[in-house]
């Protein structure tokens, strides 16, 4: 039994019922072995093992009474996973799916995603079971207090800086940020994705799904294709999505499908961003209510991987396209697939895709613009600055550049031209062992 086999079982041995969590660890894991060959002193210094344990894991009761006057009980997540690059970050994700596997997944992907943004963030995430959906201002108020009375003892501008994820927006950002003020009297830059007339930084919102597309386009450039003239479908309608829309249609593509948690809208003359933005991002509904702005378009219940396209953009949730959807989209045509969302592909549909030579762009590279951009909203904070719009999107432009040029070398070092997976991981994870290494045993 090879190292790398024998660590991944006792994964799985020590944290059973965790899926996602094993999936993400298997998913790096096999990719470095042929780093662990070339240095032997991570093994003999126990670096996978200490990696794949988080360094605090935090479990926490959230009461909170709703708008009849019943007490309600949630439980609250913090995973710190890893600070030997920096302050553990990565976001809160407020959703009924969350329980301990999924912040463990989501933490462990971070550590690398981290690492690659060249910046010095370490991993973590957290969040609740607890549901923001058809919840009323004054209960998620109450709720993201309740929260933050708990979760202000495990973090700080040095520690651990989250931000927002799934379910966590500037409304709840605000909310969590308000009581942490409160209880520490502290003003810094604890919370990323703040707004903009309390330390938050300007491309904060479009950032990840800018840095998708900014990522996606250097990758597809290299081998002569662009996004001018293409047709891209997206899955989802929250921020990464709509801003991934955004810029896909400033570089001349045509977006022709969007969805969220009950169907999608397939609209060939393009999809009419202003309408999505007032359904999602002001009423708060659902994507079936772009048919009350254009009939014309098309809903559907199905995958939205059917729809024929140049461009996939995963940009909902974990494990959201699988093996049939990607044999769809390569008999399609479909020349490139970049995951907008956190492990978003299964590994079967990945392996198609690399399989078949469809360009694809893994999440912890592909998405890494959002905690770029907080990274850089921490700056600022630290500073006392704000920077220009042009400012960020520059930076934010250079970073994705960069992850895609690192990534793409560190795949062809190792033997593996043009696998991203691989570079990716392999990248990340050097960047952390040798910091890890430096360090100590600790």
């Amino acid at each position: 039994m090879t190292y790398v086999q024998d660590v991944y079982n006792q994964v799985v041995e020590r944290n059973p019922h965790e899926p996602e969590f094993h999936q993400a660890v298997k998913e790096v894991l096999d990719s470095l072995e042929p780093v662990l060959d070339r240095h032997p002193e991570y093994q003999k210094a126990g670096i996978l093992e200490r990696l794949v344990e988080p360094e605090r894991q935090i479990i926490f009761r959230v009461p909170w009474v709703d708008d009849t006057g019943k007490v309600q009980v949630n439980r609250g997540f913090r995973v710190q996973f890893n600070s030997a690059v920096g302050p553990y970050k990565g976001g809160l994700r407020f959703h009924p799916s969350v329980y301990l596997g999924i912040i463990k997944f989501l933490g462990f992907e971070q550590i690398f995603k981290n690492s690659l943004t060249g910046l010095p963030i370490g991993g973590g995430k957290g969040g609740s079971d607890f549901d923001p959906k058809g919840k009323s201002d004054n209960e998620v108020m109450r709720f993201c207090q309740s929260f933050m009375n708990e979760l202000y003892r495990h973090i700080s501008a040095d520690i651990d800086v989250p931000a927002g994820d799934i379910g966590v927006g500037a409304r709840e950002i605000g909310y969590l940020y308000g009581q942490y003020k409160k209880l520490t009297g502290l003003s810094h830059g604890v919370l990323t994705g703040k707004g903009l007339t309390y330390g938050g930084s300007l491309v904060r919102k479009e950032a990840t799904g800018y840095g998708l597309v900014y990522f996606v386009e250097e990758m597809i450039r290299e081998k002569g294709r662009s996004f001018s003239g293409s047709t891209v479908v997206i899955s989802g309608s929250g921020n990464v999505a709509i801003y991934a829309a955004e810029k896909a249609s400033q570089m001349g593509a045509k977006v022709v499908a969007m969805s969220d948690s009950t169907g999608y809208i397939y609209d060939q003359n393009g999809i009419d961003l202003q309408a999505v933005k007032l359904i999602k991002e002001v009423q708060r509904g659902r994507i079936k209510d772009y048919l009350n702005h254009h009939p014309e378009a098309e809903y559907g219940e199905g995958s939205i991987w059917n729809i024929r396209c140049d461009i996939a953009l995963p940009c909902a949730t974990q494990n959201e396209l699988n093996e049939e959807d990607a044999k769809t989209l390569i008999a399609n045509g479909c020349f490139a697939v970049a995951e907008g969302a956190n492990m978003p592909c299964t590994p079967e549909a990945v392996h198609l895709f690399i399989g078949n030579k469809v360009m694809f762009g893994p999440g912890k590279a592909a998405n890494a613009g959002g905690v770029a951009t907080s990274a850089l909203e921490m700056s600022q904070n630290s500073m006392r600055l704000p920077w220009s719009f042009e400012e960020v999107d520059t930076r934010l432009h250079t970073i994705m550049v960069n992850i895609y040029k690192e990534i793409s070398r560190a795949a062809e070092e190792y033997g593996f031209k043009d696998n991203l997976v691989v570079g990716a991981n392999i990248a990340g994870f050097t960047k952390v062992a040798e910091a890890m290494m430096a360090q100590g045993i600790v």
